[in-house]
């Protein structure tokens, strides 16, 4: 079998799709499937999107074979009026629709070299949802096109231009029952052959928790946040509502934050947040398992990597209520509480902090769920299994 991931940047990148995208073309790999990765020259998402950081040409990392393709130009001032609008749930038209998709990020070399070696692969796996390199590349060959959407319940979603794509491909592939639930009520999935997969977690770490406590002269108590620091994640709102808890409830706990970007902190907040920005890989580990509590506070999730990282390292975690997929997670597993607003946020804290008992018992639950469910041996198996059936 020989199959080609389509992402729009690929490489050593944080982030969950990327991320996810890198290991199960690895682990293919391992397994005997032929992988290939085709990707643009961009460095990554938070870089310019006409912008070629590579040279255009084969790569190789960690034994996958990379193919970048140069982007075409692109009018970042249209796009980002559009992606204005969207961002704040306006409607726009099917022409707004059709200007969006040609002005976001696109490679007509990798479309060119999508249609002229169909016949080369049995598949083509596109990830995520929104991106030009996915909707125009699905187009090409939807009979041999399987998507992996994460997708969320966001403006983008709603977008009639999608229906165009994902309504005729082969298959999809999602990361909880929510997901999936999601996509079956904006699309016509009648025809698509779906599975609810969930995505794999590395379930062999090890961690420290003094090592990081030393490292960065934290204290416990501590809550950590781990991911991208922008409002998408609804950052502001945990600092917010940590800053109420602080007022109303007087003990030691602060609030760690680990992860790319930045987020605004008063000078009163700096007393009890702690922005370590950016932290290499073991170290986050270390955090996980120092932290008392992991908060995921956001609101658009289709799987929540950093949920999982806490349960492997027995840390259990808190959610929020309106977002599908880490509610379901934490009800399924018993691994953690979720809140709809501030008290239930200050609530399950104190709960977590005041039954050393009841957080061991979440976060040992949690990291047998995520250990049957989401190591790496199973979801390449169950990845496998899904391409024979098709």
């Amino acid at each position: 079998m020989k199959v080609a991931f389509v992402i729009p940047w690929y490489g050593e990148i944080g982030g969950g799709a990327e991320n996810e995208c890198r290991r199960t073309a690895e682990n293919l790999l391992e397994r005997g499937v032929e992988v290939e990765v085709l990707t643009t020259c961009v460095k990554d998402f938070y870089s310019d999107w006409g912008e070629n950081y590579y040279d255009e040409g084969e790569y190789e990392l960690n034994g996958v074979k990379i193919r970048r393709f140069k982007v075409r130009k692109r009018n970042s001032q249209i796009f980002d009026k559009l992606n204005y609008k969207l961002m704040h749930k306006e409607r726009i038209s099917a022409e707004e629709e059709e200007i969006y998709m040609r002005e976001m990020i696109n490679s007509d070399r990798l479309y060119d070299y999508i249609k002229s070696n169909g016949s080369k692969f049995d598949f083509f796996i596109f990830i995520p949802y929104m991106f030009g390199t996915t909707y125009n590349g699905m187009l090409i060959h939807p009979e041999k096109s399987i998507l992996i959407p994460c997708l969320h319940d966001e403006a983008y979603a709603h977008l009639n231009i999608y229906r165009k794509a994902f309504e005729k491909i082969r298959g999809m592939i999602f990361y909880s029952d929510a997901e999936r639930k999601l996509a079956e009520r904006i699309f016509d999935l009648n025809s698509v052959k779906c599975i609810v997969m969930g995505a794999g977690v590395d379930t062999k770490v090890k961690s420290n928790p003094l090592r990081f406590l030393r490292k960065y002269k934290v204290s416990k108590p501590f809550m950590l946040y781990a991911g991208r620091k922008d409002e998408g994640k609804n950052l502001p709102t945990l600092v917010n509502f940590f800053s109420k808890y602080k007022n109303r409830n007087k003990n030691g706990l602060t609030l760690v934050l680990i992860g790319p970007g930045k987020t605004e902190i008063s000078q009163k907040q700096k007393d009890f947040v702690l922005d370590l920005s950016f932290i290499p890989l073991q170290d986050k580990y270390d955090a996980y398992s120092a932290a008392s509590l992991l908060c995921q506070p956001s609101l658009n999730e289709s799987f929540s990597l950093v949920v999982m990282e806490s349960w492997v390292c027995g840390t259990p975690v808190i959610v929020n209520e309106a977002c599908g997929p880490t509610k379901e997670f934490c009800v399924k597993s018993n691994g953690g509480l979720w809140f709809s607003d501030y008290y239930e946020f200050e609530e399950c804290i104190n709960l977590i902090l005041k039954d050393p008992k009841l957080a061991k018992k979440l976060g040992s639950n949690g990291r047998n769920y995520v250990l049957k469910n989401f190591n790496w041996d199973k979801i390449t198996s169950d990845f496998i299994s899904f391409l024979e059936s098709l």
